[in-house]
């Protein structure tokens, strides 16, 4: 329905990084935010991006003031979606605004969660997180784990929290390289990642056949990129740790295809996007049980679990789940089975806009104040 047929435009104005597009930096908060305004838009939604520059979410003057002024040239009343990264660093742009737009704010990792802040600024970043969820309208959780770490930190009713999780593109089966040896970790190159506890691991499986491949954005931390590949060189892995960088599209389904198990090392993890991309390939998962990744890696109809989780922060029990899976033909075999049968129940994208459209309809046929 539109203006001409006497109904008031259902409209919803984006507030994302200014990074969104860009391909030499993708994440998987990105690929949310492009995914569900894409999909608000194909329900009907009529969506007004701003994408907004910045080192968010510690922002320089000049970012600040372009927020502030995008924010106050909407009309009063007006439906927003702010990502969390742009709007919880700077109450003091976000906040002013609440009491003449319905801000929703979409959070996909509580700041003072990434890793290797120091204790300063990660209660910095805590406190005006804080302010800015309190302030707004309602608050969009990406993962069950975050919802509750939400309400828990923040003292946030919980109906005020609503969760939209993550959705997949069906693809085809991986085909694999010889059922074991080819490992690949998706994950941006930073210390919240975990690809030095990765690294660490695979230095104590030199006797066994492997190669994993790192496909990420090395630009985020540079410092961190070049201490992992010192690491690399000093455990004589070179030849069999690769950081690829960034890959999308064809290329990315390409190396996933090759991919025999997904590791996911992080510290740190809302949802874990890839997760879901591996099992939509029928592509077994070990991972590090942090966050929302217990709750998404799920488990089979039958019961059977496509993977394997260990404790954070410990690249032994990374080590020994990798000999486990290099040397249990039969492990291997159920992986990759209860990872096959995932395919077909994971949500698809399309579930997530829906999910969010009509959360977001609830909040726009709430009574607003006139002025």
């Amino acid at each position: 329905m539109n203006a001409a047929d006497g109904a008031t435009p259902r409209t919803v104005h984006a507030i994302l990084p200014g990074d969104i597009d860009d391909a030499a930096v993708p994440s998987g908060g990105n690929t949310y935010d492009r995914r569900v305004c894409q999909g608000l838009a194909a329900v009907g939604w009529r969506v007004r991006e701003v994408a907004v520059r910045g080192s968010w979410p510690r922002p320089d003057a000049a970012a600040r003031t372009e927020l502030a002024r995008a924010l106050a040239a909407l009309p009063e009343g007006a439906l927003v979606l702010l990502d969390g990264l742009v709007a919880c660093g700077v109450p003091e742009v976000v906040v002013p605004q609440a009491d003449r737009l319905r801000l929703v704010v979409l959070v996909h990792l509580p700041l003072a969660e990434e890793a290797g802040l120091d204790p300063a600024t990660a209660a910095d970043l805590d406190t005006r997180e804080r302010r800015v969820l309190h302030a707004g309208s309602a608050v969009v959780a990406t993962s069950p784990w975050a919802a509750r770490r939400l309400v828990e930190r923040h003292g946030l009713a919980e109906d005020r929290v609503r969760i939209v999780t993550p959705g997949t593109d069906p693809a085809p089966p991986a085909s694999g390289t010889d059922g074991a040896s080819r490992l690949l970790c998706v994950a941006a190159v930073t210390p919240t990642k975990g690809q030095d506890l990765l690294v660490e691991a695979l230095a104590h499986l030199t006797d066994l056949p492997w190669s994993c491949v790192c496909v990420g954005p090395l630009r985020r931390d540079p410092a961190y990129v070049a201490q992992l590949r010192q690491m690399i060189e000093q455990s004589g892995l070179g030849d069999r740790v690769y950081l690829e960088g960034p890959q999308t599209g064809e290329r990315l389904a390409a190396t996933y295809a090759a991919a025999d198990l997904v590791v996911l090392a992080s510290r740190v993890e809302t949802y874990g996007m890839v997760v879901t991309e591996a099992l939509a390939r029928g592509i077994p998962v070990l991972a590090t049980a942090v966050g929302g990744v217990p709750e998404t890696l799920g488990q089979a109809p039958d019961g059977s679990v496509p993977g394997i989780l260990v404790p954070p922060e410990d690249p032994a029990a990374l080590a020994e789940a990798l000999r486990r899976w290099f040397g249990d033909d039969s492990l291997r075999r159920s992986l990759r089975s209860a990872a096959c049968h995932m395919r077909g129940i994971l949500d698809k994208w399309e579930q997530t806009s829906h999910n969010l459209a009509g959360m977001l309809e609830e909040l726009r046929n709430e009574p607003w104040r006139t002025t």
